[in-house]
């Protein structure tokens, strides 16, 4: 890997507990101690935080956890100011990389935040805007958001034969509407808000570069395809047993190999122009499909993503 030139500084990443953050986190805390990122993880409070905490800084990094449940805008909003809070105090260096790595996939689409929002959408997009809109002023240029993304937003051939749905956009509003009904939707619905989040991701990265300020890059980082992680943790036991039998095929994507590509694409020289919302998917920057490109929708989302983020007020 080539070092960065700047000071590593701190990097904020999210869902650090298993799977694809947690390897890109200790992936960044075994990096030479004059690479090395002082690190903060964004992750539900409990043993796994507090595990890959004391993992790392056995790896020699200086690691402050922050409990954050992903699905409560009000837990963001409060992440995002005990963020600022650390940075203004000087207990970490300054925040040079924003990695937005949390992401599940809902069995059900009629689940709601506490918010009230389909749950998928949630927590893969809204609370990574709430989350970089709270702390866009404080990152240190040079400094980059990498997002993740998915390729699941347009079908080809292969994801046809699997039966994974691509993406059928809406007006974010609705997009962020649980499904209703007795009946719950169905794997198809859920593979469907999963892509439509994914796709947002994308629409977002574009228009955020918009209005993030000088020296401050965002990309979107696609880790490959990656069956049994625990992204699908809330869908049936039998499917979840035949994403780990497709883990074992040759030449599929796994946390282990993919948790260093995106700490390099947090931390390398070789990424540090980056920007626009690039995709990069595995190691290589790819041109979006034409759909994820889109003016007028990506405005709409970032519009519609300040009003669905207003906090709602119960009496």
């Amino acid at each position: 890997m080539t070092p960065h030139t700047n000071t590593p500084g701190t990097v904020l990443i999210t869902g650090p507990t298993r799977g694809l953050g947690r390897s890109a986190a200790l992936a960044m805390a075994r990096r030479p101690a004059a690479d090395r990122p002082d690190l903060l993880l964004v992750g539900r409070a409990g043993p796994s935080l507090t595990e890959v905490a004391d993992e790392a800084r056995a790896h020699g990094a200086t690691v402050r956890t922050i409990g954050c449940d992903l699905s409560r805008l009000s837990d963001v909003r409060a992440a995002a100011s005990a963020v600022r809070e650390a940075l203004e105090s000087g207990a970490v260096r300054p925040l040079r990389a924003l990695v937005a790595n949390a992401g599940l996939m809902s069995a059900d689409t009629r689940a709601a935040s506490a918010d009230g929002h389909e749950l998928t959408f949630a927590v893969n997009y809204l609370a990574h805007a709430q989350l970089i809109a709270g702390l866009l002023g404080a990152l240190a240029a040079p400094a980059r958001i990498v997002l993740l993304g998915s390729n699941t937003y347009y079908a080809n051939l292969y994801r046809r034969l699997l039966g994974v749905p691509e993406a059928k956009w809406a007006d974010p509003v609705d997009l962020a509407r649980p499904a209703t009904g007795e009946e719950a939707p169905g794997f198809t619905a859920s593979g469907v808000a999963y892509s439509n989040a994914k796709l947002a991701i994308l629409y977002y990265a574009h228009e955020l570069q918009r209005h993030a300020g000088p020296g401050i890059n965002v990309s979107v980082f696609e880790p490959g395809w990656m069956p049994g992680t625990a992204l699908g943790r809330d869908t049936p036991a039998a499917a979840q047993a035949f994403g780990r039998a497709l883990a074992r095929l040759p030449g599929v994507s796994t946390p282990k190999r993919s948790g260093p590509a995106l700490a390099s694409i947090a931390l390398d020289d070789r990424w540090a122009q980056l920007r626009d919302g690039a995709f990069v998917v595995v190691d290589k920057v790819t041109e979006v499909r034409p759909v994820a490109r889109d003016r007028t929708r990506e405005h709409r989302l970032w519009e519609a993503t300040a009003e669905l983020l207003e906090p709602r007020h119960t009496h």
